[in-house]
């Protein structure tokens, strides 16, 4: 019997430790040296306490402060207190220790720790490729079989014309799956386009050198050459599947290309259900244009023969598609009362189509700076009527702020007739940018991420990635540290510095996802998920109707695999990803985080696991 108490005692113990090391949040990879460096402590105690910065091997204090006053959470019931240990500058692996707690996970100061961010989330993308096998030369253990080959795909009812009718057979392969399912969605791929294409144009320096492993484009097409950067070359993979949906008789372009019902949890390829395109769509085919035509201005610069011209070639006869076609709603419920089969997989239906006009007509406008030509007047109106519009964060749903940061980012190479606009619409992101910044001081865990209850939605860390953005692109304008420093903390949060504990990437840190909503992660039989992945977040919605331990809005996240709602992963959740830490990588010595060194940009991860990661 004592020895049955004792072993009760000792799982008690190591649940106990397990609980109190997450009472420290920290971004569990690390800091700038020069940068802001904020941990956060949960407690009720509001007294003076110190906390430490100690080496984790020889212990030695390095840095010890005290913690700020108590402040209650407005998301949970949590309080919380600042460790703030901004003056630190040296170098190293550190944990942070408050007396009475267990020691916060390592990590470290120094430069580049966001490096690794970058890189494997961008190589995330490679493990949701579609029809191709992945090489363990450059997928390692989660090498597989190619899946879902789509050169034999149906025209769905909903989408059949005279040239290509019912059941007529067609070929899509190419492109990534798009979440945790198999199916190929041209609106999401839209943004998630969208977003990589504008970090390349914004940091093209840092990302023609940030190598992520993946196959050199000779070995997907012919007609290319391992030229690309492998941001390009990433995006190219899912460009050319695009360009495969659009109709060449009409130029419109089809939603999806899908199954007619979700993939259970299998592996790719193991299910053999046919594949549909599905109705053509005004949001679909305006997204298409603008991806096309931003493609081609930066893909104009590389020795892709042809590509940049048929990029835009296909963008013009998308966009007189829609010209004819301005608002043909892709409604799948109402679709399936009238076609069979009946589709269920995801809609992305938009029943509003101003910001997909305004974003298509941007990248169409600064492409071809065709301003005076029949088309060019089209572009300049529609810019015109819609470029005070409300401002809103990118999602699938509302892509207008795109087009914002194309007119800034291109600002002084547009007409001087533009420029009033332009001032005003750069007044506008810094008075977002600005009313975030306000809610920081009240906000338990210091970021602008929580300043609202409304962050915490379906996919509340891509929320968190693309204020980051809109942080990053008011730096870019104004050069104000205080944009980037935040944008620098809502990083922090989706490392760890958050009310979950988590480092919401797969793989990455010391307290990651290992079971999210994606089928290759649960059917491979590999303990350790697909890493580079971002996990929804906390979304007290719930919508998967699983039992989660903790319901309020900053703290609604399931580790389970059935919890789609908040642990499920998507390529436009990772795409702010990619850009977030990017352009921190990019912009550290510039924002004053990191001094300039001699060597390449991108140190290599040495052989052997990282010491800021948990054995899996």
């Amino acid at each position: 019997m004592l020895k049955y108490i004792h072993i009760t005692l000792s799982i008690l113990v190591v649940l106990s430790l397990r609980i109190a090391a997450q009472s420290i949040r920290i971004n569990q990879l690390g800091y700038y040296p020069y940068a802001p460096k904020i941990a956060i402590v949960l407690s009720t105690d509001g007294s003076d306490r110190l906390f430490y910065l100690l080496s984790p091997h020889g212990h030695d204090t390095a840095y010890r402060g005290h913690l700020g006053p108590l402040v209650r959470s407005a998301n949970s019931s949590l309080s919380t207190r600042i460790a703030d240990f901004s003056a630190f500058e040296k170098e190293g692996l550190y944990e942070i220790v408050v007396p009475g707690m267990e020691n916060s996970y390592p990590f470290r100061i120094g430069r580049h720790v966001a490096e690794e961010v970058a890189r494997a989330s961008l190589k995330g993308y490679y493990y949701q490729r579609s029809a191709m096998a992945l090489d363990p030369a450059y997928a390692g253990q989660w090498s597989r079989p190619a899946g879902h080959p789509d050169t034999q795909v149906l025209i769905h009812p909903s989408a059949a014309s005279d040239q290509r009718p019912a059941g007529t057979i067609i070929s899509a392969p190419g492109g990534w799956y798009d979440a945790g399912d198999y199916n190929k969605y041209i609106v999401n791929s839209g943004i998630t386009m969208g977003t990589l294409l504008s970090a390349y144009e914004d940091f093209p320096d840092y990302y023609d050198t940030l190598h992520t492993n993946i196959p050199p484009l000779s070995a997907t097409s012919t007609r290319t050459t391992a030229a690309l950067p492998d941001i390009l070359n990433e995006a190219l993979y899912n460009l050319r599947w695009m360009l495969t949906m659009q109709d060449p008789d009409d130029g419109g372009v089809y939603n999806k290309c899908t199954n007619a019902a979700f993939d259970g949890m299998v592996m790719p390829g193991v299910t053999k259900a046919p594949r549909y395109v599905v109705q053509k769509g005004t949001a679909a085919t305006l997204d298409f244009v603008a991806v096309m035509a931003q493609a081609a201005r930066i893909l104009r610069k590389f020795p892709v023969p042809g590509l940049a011209d048929s990029c835009l070639r296909a963008a013009a006869s998308a966009w007189s598609w829609a010209v004819k076609n301005p608002s043909l709603a892709y409604d799948q419920e109402a679709m399936n009362k009238l076609y069979n089969p009946k589709i269920t997989t995801g809609g992305y239906g938009d029943m509003d189509f101003k910001d997909e006009w305004f974003w298509a007509a941007v990248e169409l406008m600064v492409s071809t700076r065709d301003a005076n030509a029949v088309r060019g007047l089209q572009y300049k109106k529609i810019i015109e009527d819609r470029i005070n519009d409300p401002m809103t964060l990118p999602s699938w749903g509302n892509v207008h702020m795109l087009g914002d940061y194309t007119l800034l980012r291109y600002r002084n190479k547009l007409p001087k007739e533009w420029q009033p606009a332009i001032r005003t619409l750069l007044r506008g992101l810094l008075q977002m940018a600005d009313n975030y910044l306000a809610q920081v001081p009240a906000n338990a865990f210091h970021t602008i991420m929580g300043g609202s209850q409304r962050d915490f939605a379906w996919g509340s860390n891509a929320v968190a990635a693309n204020q980051g953005i809109l942080l990053i692109n008011a730096w870019l304008q104004t050069k104000d540290r205080k944009y980037i420093d935040h944008a620098l903390g809502n990083l922090d949060y989706l490392l760890g510095r958050n009310a979950t504990g988590y480092c919401f990437i797969t793989g990455m840190g010391s307290y990651s996802p290992m079971h999210p909503h994606h089928r290759p992660s649960v059917a491979d039989g590999i303990v350790s998920p697909i890493p580079g992945l971002l996990a929804g977040g906390p979304n007290p919605g719930r919508q998967d109707h699983q039992s989660y331990n903790f319901t309020e809005p900053e703290t609604a996240y399931l580790d389970q695999d059935p919890a789609y709602a908040s642990n499920e992963i998507a390529i436009n959740w990772n795409a702010p990803l990619v850009y977030l830490a990017g352009a921190l990588e990019a912009l550290q010595v510039r924002a004053g985080y990191s001094s300039a060194e001699a060597g390449s940009p991108h140190p290599q991860k040495k052989n052997g696991a990282n010491l800021l990661h948990r054995s899996k």
